[in-house]
């Protein structure tokens, strides 16, 4: 299975889970009187669209390279993550504007069963946080690991709610804004993952230096080559789920410019047969001062 269709597996895996969520904490919510959790019903609801994103995102930043285009479409997924990012702020807005409202308005307690539905979705929701992001590390993909985080995010709120109805049913009469202080809370961790989200993708727009481990791995790579006596600058970009290289490779300086534009093409086609998630390769040959 491709990359690609790892992370497009994944994403469906998101849009399904959070599609029937929503649905069940909307309902749960709107019977058993938590606001808490039709809070987290908006939340999945915008998960949904996020996910819809996401899914937009890996397959056009895959297209191939074209005139237009020559080092590809993969710029459009650190985009895409800053949509999400704007999906989640205003789900967390939405749900702070709500839970102040509702905290000065009187209002009945939860039902207890409501308990039993986020003890569930609790444990659905770190699950699905764990597979999706397991599929992100794989396929290098940052909007993947955004719409993780969705799931981790969405799991957090939810023991926030629990820990809210909990206190409310615990408690008794005048502590039934626990709930929606719960709701509150939760919109606070919202933002919070947004700039946790939003900082990685910021990066990898504005080319910052994040590879070291990468290059470390290049640099041996290209001393396995006969012919390559050193290494010196390397420098990397990530574009989607590729990593973008420009290598300086050290050779004897007497070899012709033959042997050296020869050698340059052996490199490169070694370190992208070793490092597949590598994408353009530019050797510059440097000759040996000594």
């Amino acid at each position: 299975m491709s990359k690609e269709q790892k992370a497009v597996e994944a994403t469906y895996f998101s849009i399904i889970g959070n599609t029937c969520l929503a649905i069940i904490k909307g309902l749960a919510g709107f019977f058993g009187n938590s606001y808490a959790l039709i809070a987290d019903a908006i939340e999945s609801t915008t998960d949904i669209f996020a996910s819809f994103l996401v899914l937009f995102g890996i397959k056009y930043s895959n297209r191939p390279a074209d005139e237009n285009h020559p080092y590809g479409h993969g710029r459009a997924e650190p985009l895409i993550t800053f949509l999400v990012v704007g999906f989640l702020i205003t789900s967390a807005t939405i749900i702070a504007y709500e839970s102040i409202i509702n905290i000065q308005q009187p209002h009945d307690l939860p039902k207890s069963w409501t308990l039993f539905v986020l003890g569930t979705i609790i444990i659905w929701k770190e699950y699905s946080f764990q597979k999706v992001m397991k599929r992100a590390v794989e396929t290098n993909s940052s909007s993947l690991k955004a719409d993780a985080w969705h799931h981790r995010s969405d799991a957090i709120t939810s023991v926030a709610a629990f820990l809210g109805i909990s206190i409310a049913l615990i408690f008794g009469k005048g502590y039934e804004a626990a709930d929606d202080w719960a709701a509150l809370f939760a919109s606070g961790f919202i933002l919070y993952n947004s700039y946790l989200i939003f900082r990685p993708a910021l990066g990898e727009i504005m080319d910052e230096h994040l590879y070291d481990d990468l290059i470390d791995h290049i640099r041996v790579v290209a001393l396995t080559v006969d012919g390559i006596i050193g290494t010196e600058k390397c420098f990397i970009r990530k574009s989607g789920m590729k990593y973008h290289v420009d290598l300086h490779a050290v050779v004897n300086a007497e070899i012709t410019v033959k042997r050296g534009h020869q050698l340059a093409h052996i490199l490169k086609d070694t370190l992208r047969n070793e490092i597949p998630q590598l994408g353009h390769v530019l050797i510059h040959i440097e000759p040996d001062d000594e």
